[in-house]
């Protein structure tokens, strides 16, 4: 089954609270969010957003510009339905990111708390990261939010990768400096808790 088909059926058969990753309030982006010193009126990316609700509280603050990338149309859908009118205030966008060319220099901030730590293939690491260089304008940053070196070892049925700071920057590390990174105990619904690193970085 390719990736799309699999968080397809995920998001037909699950409801947005009823996965692991659901989060009421992002608290921890917008907290780096903040500390990124990004405008309202810049233009800002979540890939992966999927059905979180980022999207609806960076709304709800006032920002003007965001875009919402996730390679599953259901949770598009979903996400649309819960912000109602709200809706056409954000640009969405249906594609892979390791597939897609996104267009450059567009956005003052990326932020993912869902995508990279999925990518188990160098191949489809370099495609991200290559997304991410061409994206992302000179001065802007971005906020990756992967599995701890401690956090689960599956999401969802699929292996993930997990990393530490210095890891990711190792990843990253042409084009982005490092910022600030943060540890991050997530309660799912469930009741597990799953660990997590933020980091926030900067495009030379």
């Amino acid at each position: 089954m390719n990736a799309k088909t699999y968080w397809e059926q995920l998001y037909a058969r699950k409801a947005p609270t009823q996965v692991s990753w659901y989060q009421e309030h992002a608290q921890l982006s917008l907290v780096l969010i903040r500390r990124a010193g990004v405008q309202k009126s810049d233009p800002i990316i979540d890939v992966g957003g999927g059905t979180s609700t980022l999207v609806d509280d960076l709304l709800a603050a006032g920002f003007q510009q965001i875009t919402v990338l996730d390679i599953a149309a259901k949770a598009l859908e979903l996400a649309r339905e819960r912000l109602g009118e709200r809706a056409a205030q954000v640009t969405w966008i249906e594609a892979d990111v390791t597939q897609t060319t996104l267009p450059a220099r567009a956005y003052a901030l990326w932020h993912d708390r869902a995508v990279f730590h999925f990518l188990t293939q160098p191949a489809d690491r370099r495609r991200y990261i290559e997304n991410a260089r061409r994206a992302v304008r000179s001065g802007g940053s971005l906020i990756l939010a992967t599995f701890a070196q401690d956090g689960p070892e599956r999401c969802s049925g699929l292996e993930v990768m997990r990393y530490s700071a210095e890891r990711l920057q190792q990843e990253f590390c042409i084009d982005f400096e490092p910022v600030e990174s943060l540890p991050e105990r997530h309660r799912t619904p469930f009741g597990t808790e799953q660990k997590f690193l933020y980091c926030l970085f900067r495009r030379r």
